[in-house]
């Protein structure tokens, strides 16, 4: 019997959000803020919240806790199913953090992740094969080279399905993945001149998992090998923030293949998730409910 539901590896920060009252300034101009909170969040601290609430089991692995974020991260899961017992703690480390400016239609991060990842101290945890082996399921971040290709090799040797984002159509973390996501951002900075078409044709040719094109508000492209390509309106919703949304649909691609949904269902249950996300601010404090997912498909079949 596995101990978890969820095995998850990757991005684990504080995000310091601001909400913008009107769209984001132009240079050398004033912008009000009218909310701003410091919480939990990165692609897993995120999808780890989520899938807490519907009531999933979850242990969390990856980025190297520092003295300004292991106390926030450890108080804020103490009440929830997230094992955060594996987490590294360095105590002459400050911690990982980003800054959001986020209006209605855009959010605007800045970090210090160009350093993070040059100066060579590879802060990222190394996961636990009896971590992931008890585990139903898996999401696994890019971010962290020859550790991140270990949960997948895990995954693959065990039989164990899994969830990854944003990776090349030649990777061997896209090639052993059950589902990727590959957002419209990832695509604008690694295959900016690339036809949408081809360049999906790439991808589901290269792995027998289920691929994702996601756009914001517009259609979802999604799909297998040997598939003509489908698409998904995304559902119509009054937008707060967009903080968090693509964390989201990957934490609903979870939840799906934890529940063995089919294609048609994943995209419905993954875009709804999404779109729960963006009507409320801060997500970690107001993260989807079955309930909220549920009554948005079912107002917009």
């Amino acid at each position: 019997m596995k101990k978890n539901d969820v095995y998850l590896y990757g991005m684990i920060l504080i995000t310091n959000s601001f909400l913008l009252r009107d769209a984001y300034p132009e240079p050398d101009t004033y912008g009000e803020i009218t909310q701003k909170y410091s919480l939990p969040g990165g692609e897993t601290g995120t999808c780890a919240t989520v899938l807490a609430n519907y009531g999933c089991s979850v242990i969390m692995d990856g980025t190297y806790m520092g003295k300004n974020t292991y106390p926030q991260i450890l108080k804020f899961y103490q009440d929830k199913s997230v094992d955060t017992s594996r987490l590294f703690f360095e105590a002459d480390y400050d911690g990982l953090e980003d800054y959001v400016l986020i209006d209605k239609n855009t959010r605007t991060p800045f970090g210090t992740f160009a350093q993070y990842y040059s100066d060579g101290l590879k802060r990222w945890n190394r996961p636990l094969d009896e971590d992931i082996i008890a585990s139903r399921v898996a999401g696994i971040d890019p971010w962290f080279e020859d550790q991140t290709l270990k949960v997948s090799r895990i995954c693959k040797a065990n039989g164990i399905p899994y969830v990854t984002i944003d990776c090349p159509y030649d990777s061997e973390l896209h090639q052993n993945s059950s589902i990727n996501v590959i957002s419209n951002e990832f695509i604008s900075t690694n295959y900016k001149d690339a036809d949408r078409s081809s360049l999906f044709e790439k991808y589901i040719s290269n792995t027998e998992g289920l691929v994702f094109f996601t756009l914001g508000s517009k259609d979802i492209m999604y799909g297998r090998k040997g598939q003509v390509p489908r698409h998904f309106k995304p559902y119509t919703i009054d937008v707060v923030s967009t903080l968090g949304a693509g964390d989201c649909f990957k934490a609903g691609c979870v939840y799906a293949l934890l529940q063995n949904m089919s294609d048609e269902d994943t995209v419905r249950f993954a875009a709804a998730t999404a779109a729960c996300a963006c009507s409320v601010f801060p997500l970690p404090l107001n993260p989807p409910t079955l309930e909220k997912v549920r009554a948005l498909q079912a107002s917009q079949r």
